[in-house]
């Protein structure tokens, strides 16, 4: 079984699935799991060059359902002339699997689908069912990837019990943490006017960048919350500045502004808007704000199906891994609406870098934890 997943994690490198681009990945998958008797589904949502592949493979026809949701397409490699083995050439070094996608995320695709096909052969079909959810569209938009497919399964009574998203999660070694919940994303820009003029003659002028620094200032100074049990402190972040001038003798004409905030289970998109709105109004001066939304904060709270996940990877690792919220966004988010969702992979040390690579050993252990993890769910 773990051989099998390492094979299958080195042809799915192989394919050069930069997003939108699914270069086969989806298709030799499904090949892999239809041999074991899953039946597959190629679902296709989008227009024109934003069509997305997305793969759908259940074995089973009724509950308990297991779902596993990950992508198969990858962030572009940068010059190919950087890796030392070249990013879709997959290369197994000193127990190293080096290849773009081997740790986010064809390592951890090919660790579950290897796992589910050694738990068929030993074990039979379930009581119940298995799937995985794969989009080509994670590491872009995601606005054709998983929360279609998710409307599709909602629209043909397939919804799951229960879903597995495998991002890396750990950041040192396999069995580390286990993800139950991610943070939110709110992006502001902020623009403040006033009447461009020389430095010389400020009373023909009306410089906006006091009122910029001031309202900016206000918003840093907040304490938005002191954080929550799993969850840390909503954090904000001026990420630019600029007024549109090269000149050290003008008064710039307006000045603008962008922000992030990552944030907790306390704030929604609705409730931080309105704080900021209410502490820039308290600044004094017309100013606009452009906001844009990013992902809910959501959170799966500890239960049967997080202590599930916890018990298979401590059984295999033995390590016990800790409740975590940190990170980006993943798709997790929209597998939130519908069921309790954890998340759990590889390591993440080098994603998205040149020469990205996985241990050999942590991808067979994966498999083994995928593994344990569905006898564990189905024995209940």
């Amino acid at each position: 079984m773990t051989d099998r997943a390492v094979t299958l994690a080195k042809d799915l490198i192989a394919c050069p699935s930069v997003t939108p681009e699914d270069a086969g990945a989806q298709v030799l998958l499904a090949k892999f799991l239809e041999q074991a008797g899953f039946t597959s589904t190629h679902l296709t949502f989008g227009e024109g060059v934003q069509k997305t592949p997305n793969l759908f493979a259940r074995i089973g026809n009724r509950g308990p359902h297991l779902c596993y949701g990950g992508h198969t397409d990858v962030v572009p490699p940068g010059p190919e002339s950087k890796w030392t083995y070249g990013p879709f050439t997959p290369h197994i070094e000193d127990g190293i699997l080096y290849g773009r996608g081997a740790s986010d995320m064809k390592g951890s695709v090919a660790a579950f689908a290897a796992a589910a096909v050694s738990y068929i052969e030993k074990h039979g079909v379930p009581e119940g069912s298995i799937s995985l959810l794969i989009t080509g569209d994670e590491e872009g938009e995601a606005d054709y990837g998983t929360v279609k497919v998710l409307e599709w399964l909602k629209q043909n009574n397939q919804i799951p019990d229960v879903a597995l998203v495998g991002e890396p999660t750990n950041p040192d070694y396999l069995g580390q943490e286990v993800k139950i919940g991610r943070r939110g994303s709110l992006s502001g820009r902020l623009r403040v006017m006033g009447r461009q003029g020389h430095v010389a003659y400020p009373q023909r002028a009306d410089n906006p960048m006091p009122r910029l620094i001031a309202m900016l200032s206000a918003l840093q100074g907040i304490k938005w919350d002191e954080g929550t049990e799993f969850f840390p402190p909503t954090n904000f972040e001026i990420t630019t500045v600029d007024v549109g001038n090269k000149a050290s003798n003008v008064i710039p004409g307006e000045g603008n502004a962008t922000f992030n905030i990552r944030f907790n289970d306390l704030w929604t998109h609705g409730s931080l808007q309105d704080k900021i709105r209410e502490t820039l109004g308290q600044c004094g001066g017309a100013y606009e704000i452009i906001f844009t939304e990013g992902a809910h904060s959501f959170i799966t709270q500890p239960g049967a199906w997080s202590e599930t996940m916890v018990k298979a990877v401590e059984e295999v690792t033995g390590h016990k891994p800790a409740y975590t919220t940190n990170g980006g966004t993943s798709d997790a988010r929209f597998f939130a609406n519908y069921c309790p969702v954890v998340e759990f992979g590889g390591v993440n040390e080098t994603v998205h870098r040149v020469d990205e690579n996985a241990k050999v050993e942590d991808l067979q252990n994966l498999a083994k934890v995928f593994e344990r993890l569905l006898e564990i769910y189905f024995s209940k």
